[in-house]
């Protein structure tokens, strides 16, 4: 027991001394002391009331705020509140009892247009950082057929992923009651929030899942399961979830906004910097948001084998160089657009016909805010911080 405390002091410090080595040679752009302290100049201003899911997709969130971001902005933050499927945190945003979360694209699209609530995507929080994990006997696709894959919710990148892909390799995807057998070439969906899927996986009542990290490094570490193919490697630099933001706010308390958006940004510049610091700040041996230890969490932020993976056949695009997981926060129309005909042609277990009804260009202009996240970007560098284009376009990269 002495020997693990010494252990943890000794890496505290490290942190802490390579952070403060990190801002003074101006590796990291900002941090809560090099900016004003002054709160947002409006009586009305609340406090930063952030929802997340104990997964990687939060890490802007959670950094913005434990690393002081936003009161670097001039914010009142409270504690980010956890929350443990994507139904409870989207019931608590609708219900106000937080006002910024991440949340997974298409349960944005599915709020807006399909509960007709009024929230806004202002930036994304990340790219790739999800897999498809199988148990350790399945080497390929096909040989999914017959068993059971769950999702962490129907309106999702990996609902629409995983059907993809089983579709290219002649598979049907079906939501048929679990007391239903399958046909020869059909694989039940079933629906798990993120930290019930390893269980589920180790007990073998499902034959993979399609998830956020860190729960497939996990899966990796524990020897519980194998990667059968890392989602950045089908949509090229995706992403999974975006900040969300009630429209009232956005419109009411635009420079409380705008506060809150650029404490994001530089919370993402930060990361992408610190990755084994973030590691460590999210885990069991740190932070204490996401319910892991130190190893597997570094495994997400800094292991991404591109001759491992092409091996194992996790990834068959090498040449795209993409990052198990990463960040950037421009959302470009480009993704809303093409995830909105995705998500049309998608098989949901739910009254999904308002989908029919919309039209995918028109979605990336109404869903989406961008305003926020261009006049952060500038007070970072200009998108070339980040490696964007300077005219914030791409074309979507999908290859299964």
């Amino acid at each position: 027991m002495g020997s693990y405390h010494f252990a943890q002091l000794n890496r505290r410090q490290f942190l802490q001394y390579s952070a403060l080595f990190a801002a003074s040679s101006g590796l990291t752009m900002s941090t809560g002391c090099s900016q004003t302290n002054q709160r947002i100049d409006a009586e009305d201003a609340p406090p930063v009331r952030t929802g997340y899911l104990p997964i990687t997709d939060a890490s802007a969130l959670l950094a913005a705020y434990d690393r002081g971001f936003y009161n670097a902005e001039g914010l009142q933050a409270e504690p980010p509140q956890q929350y443990l499927s994507w139904d409870a945190i989207a019931n608590a945003f609708m219900n106000r009892e937080v006002n910024v979360v991440h949340l997974l694209m298409p349960i944005t699209i599915w709020l807006r247009y399909g509960k007709n609530f009024p929230g806004k995507v202002v930036a994304w929080n990340h790219t790739n950082g999800s897999a498809i994990t199988v148990l350790p006997g399945i080497n390929k696709p096909e040989d999914l057929a017959g068993r059971d894959v769950a999702v962490p919710f129907p309106y999702s990148i990996h609902n629409i992923v995983l059907q993809m892909l089983l579709r290219q390799h002649g598979l049907v995807a079906t939501v048929k009651p679990a007391d239903q057998s399958l046909a020869a070439n059909e694989v039940r969906l079933v629906v798990l929030p993120p930290p019930k899927m390893l269980q589920a996986l180790q007990a073998q009542t499902i034959a993979g899942y399609i998830v956020a990290e860190p729960y497939n490094s996990a899966a990796e570490l524990t020897q519980s399961g194998r990667l059968l193919r890392l989602t950045g490697d089908i949509w090229k630099d995706h992403a999974c979830c975006v900040v969300f933001m009630h429209e009232d706010d956005i419109v009411q308390r635009p420079a409380w906004t705008q506060a809150v958006v650029n404490g994001i940004v530089k919370a993402q510049q930060w990361a992408k910097a610190n990755r084994s610091e973030l590691a460590y700040i999210l885990s069991q041996d740190g932070g204490q948001y996401v319910p892991y230890e130190l190893p597997v969490l570094e495994r997400v932020m800094t292991y991404y084998d591109n001759d491992y993976y092409y091996q194992k056949g996790a990834i068959i695009n090498p040449e795209w160089r993409s990052r198990r997981i990463d960040f950037q926060p421009y959302p470009f129309a480009s993704y809303t657009s093409e995830l909105v005909a995705a998500l049309q042609t998608t098989l949901i277990d739910d009254d999904a016909s308002f989908l029919s009804r919309l039209v995918p260009e028109q979605v990336a202009q109404d869903l989406v805010d961008d305003s926020f996240v261009k006049t952060a970007l500038q007070q970072v560098g200009g998108p070339q911080a980040f490696g964007l284009s300077l005219d914030l376009s791409r074309q979507e990269s999908i290859l299964i």
